[in-house]
């Protein structure tokens, strides 16, 4: 039933209604996140802080949420299930959703709230249910954040703890051979710490983990593709090419149909950079800016350097040499240690255990934030709140034994979800963001 379900959702109606919202925000915007650079950098520039969270450390968090296994497991299984031009998506799908991500959280530093200590927070679910209110449907706007919230935590539950930690054994079992059991417990009991300790301490773990995690990542792609020049061009040539061929799948894959490409590229790369679905917001909400704009050009960058650098290198790398991966068929995390390993030996290997075991924590340490954001907004339900970090923790330990197939429907179920209602919303409140943008970005 959730496979059918997704077929329509994410095979049509998200990848539909992602590209078109992405295409009408950069024409209402002028597409000033392709055409103005520069303005875009000067927004990343830090500003005087009054306290709090810096605009730099919310994004540190924010990719902790979308870094790492997205672009390791997710752009393997991509190619795997949609061929080499699956990539091509990825790619055009980044481009669209760069103004998305803008949008949203230039709309989630609109309508964030401040706590009694003056500290500020906030998430889709308030500018969702103001859009609603300001249309005079209140109680419509209440339910449909609820419902956002609901599959918000789900999210968390599924793609946010459960495959992360999948991931996170796999590599641990595959590269160090530590028993998937023994990888659970530790994770589970390291997550609830982090939980009981707060935002503030995992928002000072993705600040130290992100970055040095992320350039020796880089440096290793790039080390793999120097080896080899011509054979990167000749990946690069192959992501286009089968981009639109009628069957986009190849090294004995299987053929699949150009939309299972298209869908997969999408879905994929929705998955790592998360453009469009509404949760970033939750982290840049807590940072310290006073200008949504400003603000909002993080998200710009953030879907640039998790997409179009992060993904697009490991796929480079993968299509090179992608006979070593298919040796290890639909395992993805092994298919792209097996691809890393042929070029640079062990040490290759190693890394990557350690990069998928590092960034696959943040993502666990992003998403319980995430999850406790929104199981927050049910306020007049005290208990969930309560509940979720039990509930979060044991879903933590259960993703190091059991299979991800199922995993990762619920997840698309959740995510496709989510991002219809966001972006349903986001082309009903328009006029706001293109306010805020022709204030900051073209100075009007």
């Amino acid at each position: 039933m959730i496979d059918k379900i997704n077929a329509i959702l994410s095979g049509v109606a998200v990848p539909a209604l992602l590209l078109l919202t992405g295409l009408f925000y950069g024409c209402r915007l002028k597409f000033f996140h392709l055409f103005k650079p520069k303005t875009v950098i000067r927004g990343l520039k830090s500003e005087k802080r009054t306290g709090g969270i810096s605009s730099g450390k919310a994004v540190t968090l924010a990719l902790a949420g979308t870094l790492g296994v997205g672009n390791i497991v997710g752009v393997a299984s991509a190619i795997y299930l949609g061929g080499f031009g699956a990539v091509f998506w990825m790619w055009i799908s980044a481009l669209v959703a760069m103004v998305l991500k803008y949008a949203e959280i230039v709309l989630a530093m609109r309508y964030r709230r401040y706590d009694e200590k003056g500290r500020p927070y906030g998430s889709a679910m308030f500018y969702i249910k103001a859009f609603f209110g300001k249309k005079g449907f209140a109680k419509i706007g209440k339910a449909v954040a609820g419902i956002f919230a609901a599959f918000f935590l789900l999210n968390a539950l599924t793609m946010g703890s459960m495959l992360q930690s999948s991931a996170i054994a796999e590599a641990a079992e595959g590269v160090f051979g530590v028993s998937p059991i023994l990888v659970g417990a530790v994770l589970c009991i390291l997550t609830f710490i982090m939980l009981k300790k707060g935002s503030g301490t995992m928002v000072a773990l993705t600040e130290y983990l992100v970055p040095i995690m992320s350039f020796g990542y880089i440096a290793m792609s790039v080390a793999v593709m120097l080896m080899d020049i011509g054979r990167a061009k000749d990946a690069l040539g192959l992501i286009v090419s089968s981009a639109f061929a009628p069957k986009a799948a190849v090294g004995g894959v299987g053929g699949y149909a150009f939309f299972t490409a298209v869908r997969y590229g999408v879905m994929r790369g929705l998955v790592s950079n998360e453009a469009g679905c509404g949760t970033a917001p939750a982290a840049h909400a807590i940072a310290d800016c006073k200008i949504p704009a400003k603000q909002g050009t993080w998200g710009i960058f953030e879907v640039f350097a998790d997409t179009v650098v992060l993904c697009t290198m490991t796929a480079v790398c993968l299509i090179m040499n992608y006979d070593a991966a298919l040796e290890y068929g639909g395992s993805y995390l092994m298919m792209t240690v097996g691809a890393y390993a042929k070029s640079l030996g062990n040490f290759a290997a190693v890394f990557i255990g350690v990069s998928v075991v590092c960034f696959g924590f943040a993502t666990v340490i992003c998403w319980a934030h995430y999850g406790t954001v929104a199981s927050q907004y049910f306020g007049n339900k005290r208990w969930i709140p309560r509940l979720f970090p039990v509930i979060y923790c044991a879903c933590v330990a259960c993703g190091c034994i059991i299979s991800a197939d199922t995993v990762w429907e619920l997840s698309d179920l959740a995510m496709g979800a989510m991002t219809v209602i966001n972006l349903c919303v986001l082309l009903g409140m328009w006029r706001e963001v293109r306010e805020e943008t022709d204030a900051y970005i073209f100075r009007k």
